[in-house]
């Protein structure tokens, strides 16, 4: 412990904590918001069947070029769709491979707000944090402007 902590004074890591903290608390709502999206309407229980397959995820243009959108499958379960280029759509089960927390588009990675593991929009790769391994992806086509699962 530092003179400062003991003094009551803030050390670096409790502001980087603090600082953490807030950078995550809008990911971690959305994340706890029950299959909507974070920033794009894209709820993605319109169409398709129950079950399994042919559940439209998202629109192709609702998903930004560079960047992804939060959706749930037909099962209910929440995954990633992105466009890391313009046309080039994939997508990823959203549940971080560390310990089960929805994951949530953040700019241009992925990101768990609970302990920090961000990977790779495009890929669904680990790029940091204590995540394991990379995100399952989830099979897709695009058809008729939507993003659909196969």
């Amino acid at each position: 412990m530092t003179s400062n902590e003991s003094e009551g004074g803030l050390s670096r890591r409790k502001v980087l904590v603090a600082g953490a903290g807030t950078a995550l608390g809008a990911a971690a709502l959305a994340a706890c918001g029950g299959g909507g999206s974070t920033g794009s309407s894209t709820s993605a229980g319109s169409g398709g069947a129950s079950g399994g397959g042919s559940q439209v995820l998202a629109k192709v243009a609702d998903v930004p070029v560079g960047g992804a959108v939060s959706a749930t499958d037909s099962n209910g379960k929440p995954v990633i769709v992105s466009q890391p280029t313009a046309g080039d759509v994939v997508a990823f089960s959203a549940i971080c491979t560390h310990m089960g927390c929805t994951v949530a588009p953040h700019g241009s990675e992925l990101l768990c707000p609970c302990h920090g593991s961000t990977y790779d929009l495009a890929t669904g790769d680990n790029t940091g944090g204590p995540a394991p391994s990379p995100l399952p992806k989830v099979s897709v086509k695009v058809t008729k402007g939507e993003v659909v699962e196969t």
